[in-house]
């Protein structure tokens, strides 16, 4: 199992944990926030909240949620959010990239680098660690009934570079640039993703030995945790022995 199609399955265990939480909730409604205030309420005109309400559904969210989130972003103190990067390292020269969408960017700073200090880690300037990681479109499509040799070809037609299937879903992998192709061409097959967005593949990644890997994602978990945090990237190798004490 290559990497990515590892991280989409941890996200994809984790976010059952993190929706008891409201965290997967919290950041989709501000994925919806932001497409309505950037690109307004109309889903067919506007990709990036049709990609929202997408990654909605396919987490269970209620409607009524959904079309509060779409209301809020209609308000003027939507404009308020921005979106936010910061990269650093963490012990055993682990590189960590952190997407936030704020409200107040002091406060968002002050937090990620509260973790990055606490935990032994360096705060580096932004854009000395995007070189490391490729952006890809990251797409989780359950199996159900679809045919395996038909669904690979229609994948192949939308722009796919990568196709895997475990635990009876589909990680389905393509270039930043083929993104919304093939969310057009999942849409022309009535498929619906569970979850569909642009991750930071690592480029290379490091090896460490279970105990000091698990002591790095109890780090990224703190960062995962914080209100302002969206996503954390990182270097360190999914070995089979960390994923499954994961």
């Amino acid at each position: 199992m290559s990497g990515h199609s590892k991280w989409s399955t941890i996200k994809r265990k984790k976010g059952a944990a993190d929706a008891k939480r409201s965290k997967v909730f919290s950041r989709i409604i501000k994925d919806i926030t932001i497409a309505v205030r950037e690109g307004g309420a109309d889903i067919d005109g506007n990709p990036r909240l049709r990609l929202a309400i997408s990654n909605a559904k396919g987490a269970s969210m209620p409607k009524e949620t959904m079309q509060r989130a779409i209301n809020k972003g209609k308000e003027k103190d939507s404009a308020s959010f921005m979106e936010l990067t910061y990269e650093g390292y963490l012990g055993h020269g682990i590189a960590v990239f952190v997407e936030c969408t704020t409200d107040n960017q002091q406060r968002t700073v002050a937090n990620v680098r509260a973790i990055f200090n606490k935990y032994s880690g360096n705060l580096g300037t932004n854009g000395s660690l995007s070189f490391m990681f490729d952006r890809k479109g990251i797409f989780s499509i359950p199996k159900g009934d679809l045919d395996n040799d038909e669904f690979e070809m229609e994948m192949i037609d939308g722009g796919a570079e990568d196709i895997e299937l475990e635990e009876d879903f589909y990680t389905v992998t393509t270039s930043m640039e083929d993104f919304g192709t093939m969310m057009k061409k999942l849409e022309a097959l009535g498929i619906e993703p569970e979850n569909a967005e642009l991750q930071r593949i690592p480029k290379e990644t490091i090896t460490l030995d279970t105990e000091d890997a698990l002591k790095i994602m109890k780090v990224i978990e703190i960062f995962e945790d914080d209100d302002d945090v969206q996503n954390v990237f990182h270097t360190l190798e999914m070995t089979d022995e960390l994923m499954e004490q994961l």
